[in-house]
């Protein structure tokens, strides 16, 4: 996930209903809202017919959020959490607002503001505020889905946290916004990434269930990228989800590739292909191996980081790689040691 950006990105309803009418703070606040249920089945057929695999992590998220809690997804990228969420979201038939965590994501951002032009004439009024995606999320009933949140500032956090305790927020100048019974807060993040993060504080993980992701199988990342490039030789992305695996465990890598590098490799060696007229396979003829080799630098070298030390370049790592990859018969240069021996 891109963090170039601090603007939240929503998928729910931006053009939502006006804010639901909000308690002034008099400082005798009513009784406090409470999670209603969530279609659990539902929310599982929707997984299952959206995402390959995880049926363990899609039970065990949408038990969480049925029961009313929320839930804390730890992983690496592109281990399919956002693809997941997206789908249990719409088997439960609720909104889900996206929001992209960062070091300038202040809670102004989250919670939202009162529009400064319409303030200077008309007052701090509930018409002029402007929500986030967290107003939003609670009026609507949606999902809110925090990525990265390890890079969050720990002054939002700390709102986030005063939600996962009352299900409510106290807003300056426009009162207390209560949580529909549908609103769950998910969040997400690499605890491997040590770069520009935080150290989450033990009362989030306290006030929230925590669901931990690994890298696929073979077999199902195989299916993951034929799911998505059905016209591909199905020896090539083999080849390919071999390529992308092989990044995780090599002795000169330290972040390998998810299976996104593979889906690139495939889908750029298939336009390559048709434009230098070759044909993709398992056992690539002689001519077209640098087409894969080209891909595989493509798809695979931006995704990988060298141990600190290393003395070889990302492009030297990719393309042994992409060679250790083609079948034994098939790999380039072999055999040529024997050439005029007896």
């Amino acid at each position: 996930m891109t963090n170039g950006s601090a603007a939240p990105v929503s998928t729910g309803s931006e053009g939502a209903a006006p804010l639901r009418p909000v308690h002034q703070d008099t400082g005798a606040a009513p009784r406090l809202p409470t999670a209603g249920p969530l279609p659990v089945r539902a929310m599982i057929e929707a997984a299952r017919a959206r995402v390959v695999g995880r049926v363990r992590e899609s039970e065990v998220i949408a038990a969480a959020l049925a029961a009313g809690r929320s839930v804390l997804l730890e992983g690496p990228p592109g281990t399919g959490k956002t693809t997941l969420l997206r789908a249990l979201a719409e088997g439960a038939g609720v909104g889900l607002e996206l929001v992209e965590g960062n070091a300038e994501l202040s809670p102004a951002r989250l919670v939202g503001h009162h529009d400064p032009s319409r303030v200077l004439t008309e007052d701090y009024r509930p018409e002029n505020f402007v929500p986030g995606p967290l107003v939003r999320a609670l009026t609507s009933g949606a999902l809110l889905y925090v990525e990265e949140l390890n890079r969050v500032p720990e002054e939002t956090l700390n709102v986030l946290l005063g939600v996962l305790s009352e299900r409510r927020l106290h807003v300056p100048r426009l009162g207390i916004v209560d949580a529909s019974p549908s609103f769950r807060l998910v969040a997400a993040m690499n605890p491997s990434d040590a770069v520009g993060t935080g150290r989450i504080t033990p009362a989030l993980y306290d006030r929230s269930c925590r669901v931990g992701f690994a890298h696929q199988g073979a077999d199902e990342e195989t299916a993951i990228v034929r799911r998505d490039h059905g016209v591909v030789d199905a020896g090539f992305v083999e080849r390919a989800v071999r390529a992308a695996r092989a990044t995780r465990e090599h002795p000169d890598l330290r972040l390998g590739s998810s299976v996104r590098g593979a889906l690139d490799l495939v889908a750029v060696a298939a336009s390559l292909a048709e434009l230098r007229d070759v044909e993709l396979a398992g056992r690539l003829a002689p001519g077209a191996e640098s087409t894969g080799t080209d891909a595989a630098l493509a798809a695979l070298s931006g995704r990988v980081q060298l141990l600190e030390g290393s003395t070889r370049t990302v492009e030297e790592v990719v393309a042994e790689l992409w060679s250790a990859t083609a079948p034994a018969e098939e790999q380039p240069g072999a055999g040529d040691g024997d050439a005029g021996k007896a």
